[in-house]
């Protein structure tokens, strides 16, 4: 995981890269007219361009308490479960507002995996792969800009933004298709040196001299990646795209529908920026390792936030006619145990959970895939990391036949070689 927008290639020093970046604030030109264009035909935007947003919930949530309850079971917990939108599909009643919008959602209950780790799930989860020590894969949100951005010649800020937290970076696709980090409030870090403008812009002609210099000696592809980062980076700070990040600018009204959490407006942020153009966002809702005092938790804090931050996106992307071509995924890096501890929690578990998909070329209103009736087992397919991603780029129309060339060589099979869930399609 990187805390800055973009992962430094190896051998590139980092203090250097990130004086760039602040240095590129200091400059103000107008923004060019195609951004003005842009800006006054976003509604034409939503209809020409696929994107996906992915709804991170670091720490692994129970999604037995969430998407899969076990009435009656020894295993089953404290909550209820209501009935939905979707016909035949219950969740949990502590997720009103999301049963109202589940026929525009699938539940995949077939989850099985076998990474309980934090660091390896969250890897595996984001990327396909497990992790190995002598290739970096690239995440969803890399796989997915690199595809789709292409589509949107002109857009100026980043193809992958991450909200809230720093995702899983770039690995072999390198540094361009990095995730962008922003807070909450769209706040973008190094961004204001105080420098004079004029000196600034002699500094930044120097720099691109320079520049030039390197990549005209063939110093490989790390030179290049650094050069083409600069050069966004400059259109980045003198764009009005930027107003994309600033969810304040929504009536009042949607800011509270979507809630004033951090995960509120990361969700609502996430709206503006697919509305924009941008192909893939994540926002990052964390909080979920709770091997204590789970139920009273889930109840008070973390399915209030969800519910309403969620079921507003849904709805807001659907009345907005953008769902058609917006992917939404949920999940963590895996659930829980389906017994309880002595604490009330439930602890790390990966053999029989679920994820949520939505939008985009996804059948919608059904839940995939069956547990037994204590949780823990899957008792129909199994189903993987891969093949949700799999799944995901198939929603979005990116060939599976797709192959990227890693760094050593070796060809890579887009999602991991991983097989599309034949009923979210059917």
């Amino acid at each position: 995981m990187s805390s800055h927008f973009f992962d430094i290639p190896e051998g590139m020093n980092r203090r250097h890269f990130m004086s760039h970046l602040a240095g590129a604030a200091a400059l103000a030109a107008p923004a060019t007219a195609f951004t003005n264009s842009l800006l006054a035909n976003v509604a034409d935007l939503k209809k020409r361009h696929k994107a996906a947003i992915l709804l991170w919930m670091g720490g692994g949530p129970s999604t037995m308490d969430l998407w899969d309850l076990k009435p009656g079971a020894s295993t089953g917990g404290q909550f209820k479960q209501i009935s939905t939108s979707a016909d035949g599909v219950a969740i949990c009643e502590h997720l009103p507002l999301m049963a109202k919008q589940m026929h525009h959602m699938a539940i995949v209950r077939s989850m099985s995996t076998r990474e309980a780790d934090h660091m390896r799930g969250r890897y595996y989860m984001h990327t396909g792969y497990v992790p190995n020590p002598n290739v970096e894969y690239p995440s969803y949100g890399s796989v997915i800009a690199h595809e789709l951005a292409e589509k949107v010649p002109d857009l100026e800020i980043p193809p992958f933004v991450s909200v809230g937290s720093g995702s899983v970076g770039p690995g072999f696709l390198g540094m361009t298709w990095a995730p962008f980090v922003v807070d909450s409030n769209g706040n973008v870090r190094n961004l204001d040196t105080g420098i004079d403008p004029a000196r600034m812009a002699q500094r930044m002609e120097m720099l691109a001299t320079i520049e030039k210099k390197f990549i005209g000696e063939k110093r490989g592809g790390s030179s290049e990646d650094h050069a083409k980062v600069l050069d966004r980076t400059v259109k980045l700070m003198t764009s009005k795209q930027m107003e994309a990040f600033k969810v304040t600018k929504e009536p009042k009204e949607v800011q509270e529908k979507y809630g004033t959490t951090g995960f509120g407006k990361g969700c609502l942020m996430a709206r503006r920026l697919v509305e924009m153009g941008v192909p893939f966002v994540e926002v990052d809702l964390g909080g979920w390792d709770m091997h204590a005092g789970i139920f009273q938790t889930l109840a008070d804090t973390k399915l209030p936030e969800l519910d309403k931050a969620m079921s507003a996106l849904v709805s807001d992307l659907a009345d907005r006619g953008m769902l058609d071509d917006t992917a939404i995924i949920w999940m963590g890096e895996f659930s829980r145990t389906p017994n309880i501890n002595g604490g009330g929690g439930r602890d790390h578990w990966a053999r029989s959970w679920s994820v949520v998909v939505g939008g985009a070329g996804f059948k919608r209103g059904v839940a995939v895939g069956e547990t037994s009736s204590d949780g823990k087992e899957v008792i129909t397919e199994p189903y993987s990391s891969q093949d949700v991603m799999a799944s995901v780029l198939k929603s979005l129309g990116i060939s599976l036949e797709t192959t990227f060339t890693a760094k050593n060589g070796r060809p890579m099979k887009i999602a991991n070689s991983g097989k599309v869930i034949k009923e979210l399609f059917s």
